[in-house]
């Protein structure tokens, strides 16, 4: 079955409000929802992101920062991060997080969105995104101007590391992770965050996300010239990376 990209006119996810009501507890839910596995893949995506020795380096739609701390804490001191999202709200606790975490230095977060990345032409050698992904392309008129601005901001050769969810090849696998998506996830998010819509909105639209064949697709159909994938926990969650 073929993937369906939206038409622009279509109108977009009601999420900004979702991302700039930041609860005080959005770090810890993403951490027990994910049972403690999200600082691994985010850090094996920090890794991937650095393997090419890039001078600059962008954390798209980085939240509170976790993926942007993970590269600066493993980057050499020449390397320019920046991390770049949506939300002031969001961007406050990463400038604050990041601080704590001793790379304030190394690290600057900026206002922006993907549809509009404000940095030059072939000026970034990595552009990462963990978990922000599915935001800008499910279902919504961001995909392909977000895709095709990345397309646009990366060098020749540059490299976009994509952490998101994805669906298990295994029919009963890929049972398990959406009833447990729909139950248990959104249940924790609900109760701990007090925002039912923000937690039945992750698990609909991470049940119901494109394979990796279609993000491939996805990704090849937006100009980039090869794309790899490696499954995690079983295939529910995956990193894609695309080269320019």
């Amino acid at each position: 079955m073929a993937m369906e990209i939206p038409n622009p006119s279509r109108k977009s996810e009601p999420l900004h409000g979702m991302f700039t009501a930041v609860p005080p507890s959005y770090d810890l839910i993403n951490h027990v929802v994910s049972l403690g596995m999200d600082r691994r893949w985010r850090r094996l995506a920090a890794v991937v992101c650095l393997e090419e020795k890039p001078r600059h380096v962008l954390d798209l739609g980085c939240g509170t920062g976790d993926l942007t701390i993970s590269i600066a804490r493993l980057a050499d001191e020449h390397v320019e991060i920046t991390g770049l999202d949506y939300s002031q709200p969001m961007l406050e606790r990463a400038r604050k997080k990041a601080d704590r975490a001793g790379v304030g230095e190394k690290t600057k977060f900026i206002h922006g969105e993907a549809t509009n990345i404000p940095f030059p032409d072939g000026h970034l050698d990595c552009v990462g995104i963990s978990f922000a992904f599915r935001n800008l392309t499910y279902k919504t008129p961001l995909c392909l101007p977000h895709l095709a601005e990345v397309k646009r901001v990366l060098k020749p050769g540059g490299r976009y590391v994509i952490v998101e969810s994805s669906q298990p090849e295994n029919r009963v696998i890929r049972a398990l992770f959406h009833l447990y998506m729909r139950t248990v996830a959104q249940s924790v998010g609900t109760i701990i965050s007090a925002n039912r819509g923000a937690y039945r909105y992750l698990a609909e639209s991470m049940s119901r996300f494109y394979t990796q064949a279609e993000v491939r697709e996805m990704l090849l159909s937006a100009g980039f010239r090869s794309v790899s994938y490696r499954p995690l926990l079983l295939g529910a969650v995956g990193m894609h990376v695309a080269i320019s």
